[in-house]
């Protein structure tokens, strides 16, 4: 499933880079990484987007290769109604594709 069929669609985004985090607001919101064809990856919500991004660019697991491709876009909304936000994309995520998106363990909302 590619980004495009999200509502509300996030329309803002970087390229998934340290060298690129100072360009993403440090401001609560939803967030989904993408490959460069704009598969979804991971979808997630934060009180800190440019926090978050970074804390995804440590970690192995978000950076590594996946059966559809590695994470190259970070790609937000900026919302206060972020359990919301995610819980639709969640949903939309799982009437298209029937699972999960492959870097989301868990469907259940938490700010962070």
């Amino acid at each position: 499933m590619t980004i495009g069929e999200l509502v509300p669609q996030p329309v803002k985004y970087e390229s998934f880079l340290r060298s690129r985090c100072r360009f993403v607001p440090d401001t609560s919101g939803c967030y989904v990484l993408t490959t460069f064809l704009k598969e979804i990856l991971y979808v997630g919500l934060t009180v800190n987007l440019r926090k978050r991004m970074n804390d995804h660019l440590d970690s192995l697991e978000k950076t590594s290769p996946t059966e559809k491709g590695r994470a190259v876009l970070f790609h937000w909304v900026e919302t206060k109604d972020t359990n919301t936000v995610e819980r639709t994309w969640m949903n939309i995520h799982i009437q298209h594709e029937g699972v999960l998106p492959p870097l989301n363990k868990a469907y259940s909302p938490v700010s962070t």
